[in-house]
């Protein structure tokens, strides 16, 4: 579903001319397939009457299969039109000693499905999950946090959830959205757009914030900060650079026919118990594939029972489908292919060798310019694309193919360790934070003066 109606005339467009393509290309077929047949002196009488004695069967499976789809993009758009979109700035506290457990909870608390009641709420209203999205913004070097959230159903409750973890913390909504300031113009911009992932498995978690020792609250000095070497990367940015960053998140939840799915899909429960016999070596039902006595069997290494653990602790927490973006964008001519790369390894914060990790599954560029994009024209209509994208907070794969740039479920655990509110062991100094704390007036102050 497209998330900015006004900006998203072309993708109706398309979508409208899509659903006029099947009709249209049914009907070619079979005049083509017809005048086969009659090239080749085969009577059409028979077949034309077998044609039309099955429609009562074969007609209702076309229309529906033409309209479902179109129906439900059309109510699910209203349904995010109803409910708006709202751009937070946040300003860090001045002083943060709690660990990414605290984001980890404001992000369970915002985890809401939109469950709806009936099949009206589904089919008639629309009703589904929102996307939310989390971005870490360098404008020149000047580095921000901000969340672009729905209006109705989590502006005003990541507000309160924010300021009850983060005392001192500021948040104010953008009247004009930071993306506006950036308007396609090839001659004037260029830019290249890049989609993460995780690499392996989605059930295989990446190392977060337990895995790096935080969720034991070590001292402010010797904390190690996961984000750090992104912050870093988004502090050294030249004043005619941008670098936008956003991680698109859907509620994680079972798809069954009430909440408007056609076929069942489980939650990913079910692929981390498999998985969990896989590496124990066993069948479904828990039981080993081999019949052989508990001595003889071959013991599990440490490395395996953290992974196993760790995929039991992680898929029994909240989970949001995640798309990750991130663009760079510079004025024409000054394109700095040196900024690619730290913005590209700060990723690699997350990674573990054998387990997990996130990085590029796809960007807007070829592998073979020379052959696949000759003039250049499809690399600009992919740029011009992502930036339309990043701005609705849309998401759509880029590989066609292979899919391999396609959301993954990542756990409010690994989530909250890629975005937090980070301590003062950063030392960005482009990174803003509240000038001045709030603190609470001192318990023993005079109520009043005595005469």
């Amino acid at each position: 579903m497209v998330y900015n109606i006004t900006k998203s005339m072309p993708s109706i467009l398309k979508t409208i001319i899509a659903s006029l393509v099947a009709p249209l290309f049914l009907v070619v077929a079979l005049g083509v397939m017809f005048f086969m047949l009659h090239t080749l002196n085969v009577e059409v009488r028979p077949i034309l009457t077998i044609i039309i004695a099955l429609s009562p069967i074969w007609l209702p499976l076309a229309l529906f299969y033409i309209v479902w789809e179109q129906w439900m993009w059309s109510v699910q758009t209203m349904f995010v039109y109803q409910n708006g979109r709202t751009t937070l700035r946040i300003k860090l506290p001045q002083e943060v000693f709690k660990s990414p457990e605290a984001m980890e909870s404001v992000l369970t608390v915002m985890h809401n499905t939109n469950n709806p009641d009936n099949l009206m709420q589904t089919y008639l209203d629309g009703k589904h999950a929102l996307v939310s999205s989390l971005e870490l913004v360098s404008i020149g070097g000047d580095v921000r946090f901000y969340a672009n959230v729905p209006t109705k159903k989590i502006k005003n409750l990541i507000e309160a959830q924010l300021y009850a973890q983060y005392p001192g913390i500021e948040i104010t909504e953008e009247k004009i959205d930071y993306t506006a300031e950036i308007i396609w113009d090839p001659e004037k911009y260029d830019m290249i757009s890049f989609h993460f992932g995780k690499k392996k498995e989605e059930v295989m978690p990446i190392k977060t914030y337990i895995d790096f020792g935080m969720d034991k609250l070590p001292k402010e000095e010797l904390k190690f900060e996961p984000m750090s070497p992104m912050l870093e990367c988004l502090g050294s940015v030249k004043p005619h650079e941008r670098i936008w960053i956003q991680f698109l998140m859907t509620p994680h939840g079972e798809g069954v026919f009430k909440n408007g799915n056609l076929t069942y899909r489980p939650t990913w429960e079910v692929a981390a118990a498999k998985k969990v016999n896989e590496l124990m070596g066993r069948n479904e039902k828990g039981q080993s594939e081999k019949e052989e006595e508990t001595d003889s069997r071959p013991m599990l290494t440490m490395s395996e029972r953290d992974t196993i653990a760790t995929v039991e602790r992680n898929t029994s927490k909240y989970a949001y489908k995640v798309a990750i973006r991130a663009m760079y964008i510079t004025e024409n001519g000054k394109f700095d292919p040196d900024m690619i790369g730290p913005l590209v390894r700060s990723f690699a914060q997350y990674d573990i060798i054998g387990r997990n990790g996130v990085g590029i599954r796809w960007r807007t560029d070829f592998n073979y310019n020379f052959l696949q994009d000759i003039t250049g024209a499809r690399k600009l209509l992919m740029k011009k694309a992502e930036l339309e994208y990043y701005k609705a907070r849309y998401y759509i794969t880029g590989d066609k193919k292979n899919h391999a740039d396609s959301e993954k479920v990542f756990s409010v655990e690994e989530l909250a360790t890629m975005w937090h509110i980070p301590g003062t062991s950063i030392a960005t100094p482009n990174l803003s934070r509240v000038e001045n704390s709030r603190k609470e007036a001192p318990s023993n102050l005079p109520i009043q003066i005595q005469q």
